[in-house]
């Protein structure tokens, strides 16, 4: 094995090693010819399947296991000192218990496996945002993953030089037992220990243990925010970009608004695609919050994209993608639902015989896709300017069927906290649990945040005091349904009508009303020229459900009352104005423009 001249690097691998005892052990330098030997390697054993190489160059399907097909949330732990530190809204274990438990299972994991050792970066290189990271694992699925995912080999050695600080990640599939299924992080440490699973979200350590839970409390300690944000450029016909990131659950539409296309309206504007779904953000010297995607790629839900709801992604996924849990035609090409065309007969995410009129879906509703972000038709070479890029609004989304508005903005950056702060959303299949109930899910961060919640919003209220020209922030609601069941806004390209009026507004200009909940768009500010949307429906998408709202806050006080005294006095001062704001719009005679 050719090692870099990094001695503490050195030191780890040979003790993880020791423990895991794999037959051999492989430094991986990210080359194309390191790429194709892999490939044919998991092509060979099964581990991929070959898809039709003159419709789809370079794809391949991926199955894994039927119990490792989403985020393992409740085996996942933050293994902080403290209990407190971790908070209540994650798992804690403490540290040595931990690495004995899992060092129990590591033991002898890899016998008869290769262990790779993948060296990778995120952020640009050069950048302060940069951070290297290592992960060790038994899967070929996962260092081909990560090559997609990341800036992968060379690149990140040359970063880290001899230097001592980096992410060390640990991974072995094992037995994929769920019973020894754990997720480990020890940001104490700087180190992830995941063990039992082979799911991207589980084992690809670079993506949410790093970049969200690690990286969130990096943040912290050095002045910075890791988030669950995409980051997108809006051209306007003028030439002029406005950057804005978005925090959305998962499988909440974040990939599809990263890379939307305007409708036909709106000919002249563009969207630039600088990340789909993690931002790091750091205040620039002019005062500004700056924002740079630290992933290299996509790791897409693939049900629901459609050339109806997403031309881009299927764009970009007609080459070089590997695909994980979906459904398998007759001719070596794939299908999920969502997508047109349904075939007669194919293979599903299982490997078993599939047909329309079968009871269970043909791929997984978690199913996903990886592709490279330099394949989306919406690309930007700003995805890897090591400044970042300057950020003029945040959005927070969520589904949510009814009482939240299809947009409004806060009244300030406090206000704008307390926003993401009580987030809620209809859960979705990308964990595992019940799918469609409503949850609290603060900042889009529930399952990621690497540390205490309560310190975690105090850090944004730090965050926003030291901005002399802080983003406006804004929360969204694609997912308003109607007596009906079905969805009230198009939704798709035309949520650039709503994203106009969040421009304008950064710009100085559109219109809005002061509410008791925030700014809502006065009645004509948001086009819908041309959209089939009578003038009720538009009522109800931005109508204020007053009873819905006082129900709310209820919610809100229990969840508050979770963090104690660790809670900042700003978020009980948010409520409670809420509150005054909501009682006295009883008798109000009605909203104020401003």
């Amino acid at each position: 094995m050719g090692m870099p001249a990094n001695r503490t690097l050195e030191r780890w691998v040979d003790e993880c090693a020791r423990l895991a005892r794999p037959d051999r052990v492989v430094m991986c330098d990210g080359s194309e010819e390191e790429r194709a030997r892999l490939t044919r390697e998991a092509l060979e054993s099964g581990e991929l399947i070959p898809l039709d190489q003159r419709t789809l160059p370079g794809g391949a399907l991926h199955r894994s296991a039927p119990n490792d097909v989403a985020r393992t949330e409740k085996l996942t732990f933050i293994c902080s000192n403290e209990r407190d530190d971790a908070g209540p809204t994650n798992n804690w274990m403490a540290p040595r218990e931990a690495y004995d438990r899992l060092g129990s299972i590591f033991e002898g994991s890899m016998r008869g496996r290769t262990m790779y050792v993948v060296p990778f970066l995120m952020g640009p290189p050069g950048s302060p945002f940069r951070k290297v990271g290592v992960e060790i694992t038994d899967s070929i699925y996962v260092v081909l993953n990560m090559r997609i995912m990341t800036r992968m080999g060379a690149v990140a050695l040359e970063e880290l030089a001899g230097s001592d600080d980096f992410t060390r990640g640990f991974h072995s599939k094992a037995d994929l037992n769920v019973d020894r299924r754990f997720i480990c992080h020890f940001p104490q440490d700087n180190t992830i220990w995941s063990v039992g699973s082979g799911y991207g979200g589980n084992a690809l350590l670079s993506k949410k243990c790093l970049a969200l839970r690690l990286a969130s409390a990096l943040g912290r300690k050095e002045g910075w925010l890791a988030e669950h944000m995409l980051i997108v450029g809006i051209e306007d016909p003028q030439g002029t970009t406005t950057y804005i990131a978005a925090a959305f659950p998962s499988a909440c539409g974040k990939t599809n608004l990263a890379l939307l296309v305007p409708p036909e309206r709106y000919k002249g504007y563009r969207i630039w695609t600088v990340g789909d779904d993690i931002a790091w953000l750091r205040p620039g010297p002019d005062g500004r919050l700056y924002a740079v995607n630290p992933e290299a790629g996509f790791f897409g839900v693939a049900p629901g994209t459609s050339a109806r709801s997403n031309p881009n992604a299927l764009a970009m996924l007609q080459h070089d993608a590997i695909f994980t849990n979906v459904a398998l035609k007759p001719d070596h090409t794939v299908w999920w639902e969502g997508l047109e065309n349904p075939p007669a007969t194919c293979t599903d995410w299982q490997g078993r015989p599939w047909t329309p009129a079968s009871r269970e879906t043909a791929a997984h509703p978690n199913s996903r896709f990886t592709v490279s972000i330099r394949q989306s038709p919406t690309f930007t070479e700003a995805w890897n300017d090591p400044r970042g890029v300057p950020i003029s609004a945040i959005l927070f989304g969520a589904r949510r069927a009814a009482v939240v508005p299809l947009v409004y903005e806060s009244f300030d950056w406090q206000h704008g906290t307390y926003l993401g702060a009580t987030m809620a959303s209809e859960t979705t299949a990308a964990a595992t649990g019940a799918v469609g109930v409503v949850r609290r899910d603060p900042f889009a961060m529930l399952p990621f945040c690497g540390y205490n919640m309560a310190d975690y919003f105090r850090h944004w209220l730090e965050i926003g005091a030291s901005l002399k020209n802080p983003p406006r922030i804004f929360r969204l609601n694609w997912f308003q349904r109607g007596d009906d069941g079905r969805f009230v806004w198009p939704g798709f390209g035309e949520n650039l009508r709503v994203l106009r009026w969040v421009l304008d507004r950064c710009a100085g200009r559109g219109e809005a009303i002061e509410t008791p909940i925030g700014m809502l768009p006065t009645p004509g500010a948001i086009d819908v020229d041309g959209l089939n949307l009578a003038p009720a429906a538009l009522q109800r998408l931005l109508a204020i459900d007053r009873d819905g709202w006082l129900s709310a806050l209820a919610s809100q006080d229990e969840f508050f009352a979770s963090f104690g005294s660790r809670l900042p006095d700003a978020m009980h001062k948010e409520h409670d104005a809420l509150a005054t704001r909501l009682q006295l719009a009883g008798a109000s005679t009605g909203p104020r423009a401003r």
